[in-house]
């Protein structure tokens, strides 16, 4: 069907489309090769945690397995997607072995720094389309800074149903194994709403629902959500409340290696210091440009998706939440979608940036009172 290649062969062949709205045009998407397989990797009772107000450690979790898997392939680009309480990618036969032990060092890590578990798997693409199923990929590009990838074709969704199973499991590391998570950080504070409500919406196709009727509902969702200001994003222009000593000092501190939690933390503490006051004054160092990172950060954040459904951490007017309510309501009625909303005060932020000079640094967005976990609770509540 495909033909065997590298991840950069493949992945970086890819064009990338910039217009949200073309999302569901089939002829973006192209078919991962055969010999790929799909990493998944999900919070076990992440409602649990959220319901402790641990969002924080979730989200950290979730970003963890993308700059675990970024740094052990060393920066080479992979297509991934952040799904809030875990992540989703998929990688070369070439880069099988580092993803895997990434991921297994990944699953510890979470338990022993985050006490949250996590599952982790890794299944092949012919097992996938073994079962109907297909992995096709596209680019999304929310600045000329970077692109996202999409995914489609229902084969995303079995892998989470497999790795749920506990088909397809990575064996977490040893105790004490810690990824590399170079990067990874949550300096920012919370992004309170600016219109209204932050609205988490999580859409997917019913079982059995036309193609076509499904992609036309997902098309005017879009159209509405296009018509607010700044398309619903949830950062604003001046980039998120930044603040000293920031919320997530400590896992910031987990998330380093070497010496102890005490040490990590004093060092996070004077290095984020010193960064906080490069940003609260605007200082130039060494081709850093503060004000031109901000600007980075808004245009990078990762505010909406489709993998397999459409996720999206939307800013919203209540007149917004009305109309795509009643939307979704009415496809839901005739059997087209299943969806899940979650409605929230503020958003968050977790950013994985290898290099601060640099302008592809990665910034995940999700709602910061359960989020897309919630959404998702909301949506299996739907289930028939």
């Amino acid at each position: 069907m495909t033909t065997p290649g590298g991840s950069d062969k493949f992945y970086g062949g890819i064009p990338v489309f910039r217009g949200f709205a073309s999302l569901m045009e089939p002829s973006l998407y192209s078919p991962l090769p055969d010999d790929w397989s799909i990493g998944v990797a999900d919070i076990v009772e992440s409602t649990k945690a959220i319901a402790q107000a641990r969002y924080k450690a979730v989200n950290m979790a979730g970003a963890a397995v993308i700059a675990a898997v970024t740094n052990a392939l060393e920066g080479r680009e992979f297509p991934f997607v952040f799904g809030g309480d875990g992540a989703s990618f998929a990688v070369s036969p070439d880069d099988l072995g580092r993803a895997r032990e990434a991921l297994a060092a990944t699953a510890t890590w979470v338990k022993e720094d985050l006490d949250l578990a996590m599952r982790v798997a890794l299944v092949p693409v012919t097992a996938v389309r073994a079962q109907g199923f297909d992995v096709r990929v596209a680019r999304f590009g929310p600045s000329a800074n970077l692109s996202y990838a999409m995914f489609s074709g229902g084969g995303l969704g079995f892998a989470e149903a497999a790795m749920k199973r506990g088909d397809f499991a990575v064996p977490a590391a040893p105790s004490g194994t810690q990824p590399d998570l170079t990067g990874l950080s949550c300096r920012f504070e919370e992004i309170p709403s600016a219109r209204g409500l932050i609205l988490s919406v999580l859409v997917v196709p019913a079982r059995g629902a036309d193609p076509a009727a499904f992609r036309k509902v997902i098309e005017d969702i879009i159209v509405l959500v296009e018509r607010s200001p700044d398309a619903g994003r949830p950062v604003p222009p001046g980039g998120p409340p930044l603040k000293w000593p920031p919320a997530g000092v400590d896992y910031e501190a987990r998330a380093q290696r070497g010496g102890p939690l005490f040490k990590r933390r004093a060092g996070v503490l004077t290095h984020t210091l010193f960064a906080y006051l490069i940003m609260r004054f605007g200082i130039s160092v060494g081709g850093f440009v503060p004000k031109t990172y901000v600007q980075q950060v808004v245009e990078n954040s990762d505010f909406r998706k489709y993998d397999d459904g459409l996720r999206m951490i939307l800013d919203c007017t209540p007149d917004l939440e009305r109309a795509l309510t009643q939307r979704l309501a009415e496809a839901a009625a005739s059997d087209i979608v299943r969806y899940g909303l979650h409605r929230q005060d503020a958003a968050m932020m977790t950013c994985f940036t290898p290099s601060a000079l640099r302008s592809d640094h990665v910034h995940f967005i999700d709602g910061a009172r359960g989020g897309y976990a919630s959404a998702a609770t909301a949506l299996k509540a739907t289930a028939a």
